[in-house]
């Protein structure tokens, strides 16, 4: 068989494969260790030289065309797979994107984030410290005596200890104030700080739960006095409720971990069911405060003939119910999506005063 046949046999071969495997049968035949082709390279060097330098040019001319039709012939079966693939995963792109849910934010951390737009307004920074604490700044270094209800096990949540274990009890701590004597035995004084966080105490009913969040704020300076403390509860609760006008009412009270002390009563008026803050002839107890009693401040190591300042603690979970309208507090944590898209926030609008703290 002359190189034209032969050509035009490999040719059409190339042009007739149906797939790639098919291509690899004819490569294999021509040009393979065993193909048509290199069989007639090998015998070149029983030629005389003259026939071998016109045979051996003619023989590569005719295997760089096959290997140039191979590689046309397979990029062009790669293609048309592509082609059908593209037209089996075809997509209209024009068409409107399926609808997701969003997120939403829970409401204790919505608030968590108002109340610290909020004081970081008045200059507070947020302290953090663990929710497991020692027997001693939970109770002895606030002033609490051994005799008192809330140092019981009807009340307060106790670690376990093995016999033999004569370390301090531990407890899941039952207020955010341990982080407030944390914070003024690292910084001293001056300080002005609020401790939002989880706590436990052993109660429940619609209005409690094992495990709630609170918020406690101090600030300790030379002379400070009861009227910053009201001037600041005013500040927040306007701000915080987004009305014009607040009416707080100091009730004297007892507090081991302030002196004097008072629990704090918002004015309010409830037409229709829906709660109206700074109206209204009815009064309603939101917090505690008071100002810091100096065996507080001593077992910080602050001392109290220099320093003073004041305390005060509220329920986050408490003022959420209020603020949004929220019946049940134990609906906050039985992880219902139903209810958290209906009282869930949206996830990237941050509050802050300017803007505006809910939408």
């Amino acid at each position: 068989m002359d190189l034209t046949e032969l050509r035009g046999k490999y040719i059409a071969a190339v042009a007739g494969a149906a797939g790639e495997t098919a291509l690899e049968e004819v490569r294999l035949a021509a040009l393979g260790k065993k193909g048509e082709i290199s069989a007639l390279m090998s015998g070149l060097g029983k030629m005389d030289p003259e026939e071998r330098k016109s045979a051996g040019a003619a023989l590569n001319v005719l295997k760089d065309e096959i290997d140039a039709a191979l590689r046309a012939r397979k990029s062009a079966l790669a293609d048309a797979a592509l082609d059908e693939r593209l037209k089996s995963e075809w997509l209209d792109v024009t068409l409107p994107g399926r609808p997701r849910r969003m997120g939403t934010i829970h409401p204790v951390s919505q608030v968590m984030d108002e109340l610290t737009a909020i004081f970081a307004d008045m200059g507070f920074s947020v302290a953090e410290g663990p929710q497991v604490e020692s027997d001693w700044y939970n109770f002895d270094a606030l002033n609490i005596p051994p005799e008192h209800p809330a140092r019981q096990e009807h009340d307060t949540f106790f670690m376990h200890r093995a016999d033999g274990d004569t370390r301090p009890p531990h407890v899941l701590r039952t207020h955010t104030s341990p982080v407030q004597i944390r914070a003024m035995t690292e910084q001293g004084a001056p300080i002005r700080v609020i401790a939002p966080g989880r706590v436990y105490r052993m109660d429940m009913d619609q209005t409690h739960t094992p495990m709630f969040h609170q918020v406690e704020g101090l600030a300790i300076d030379r002379d400070i006095s009861m009227a910053n403390l009201k001037w600041t509860l005013e500040e927040f609760c306007r701000a915080f409720f987004e009305v014009d006008k607040v009416e707080l009412r100091f009730r004297a009270s007892h507090f081991p971990f302030t002196e004097p002390s008072a629990e704090v009563d918002i004015r309010y008026s409830n037409v229709g069911g829906q709660l109206r803050i700074g109206e209204g002839d009815k009064w309603m107890e939101i917090l505690g405060s008071g100002m810091v009693h100096p065996k507080v401040l001593k077992a910080a190591g602050v001392d109290p003939d220099q320093w003073q300042g004041f305390a005060f603690g509220m329920g986050i979970d408490r003022i959420a119910m209020l603020k949004y309208g929220i019946p049940d507090l134990r609906a906050f944590f039985e992880s219902d999506l139903r209810w958290l898209r209906h009282y869930g926030f949206s996830a990237l609008d941050l509050p802050d005063l300017p803007g505006g703290l809910s939408r």
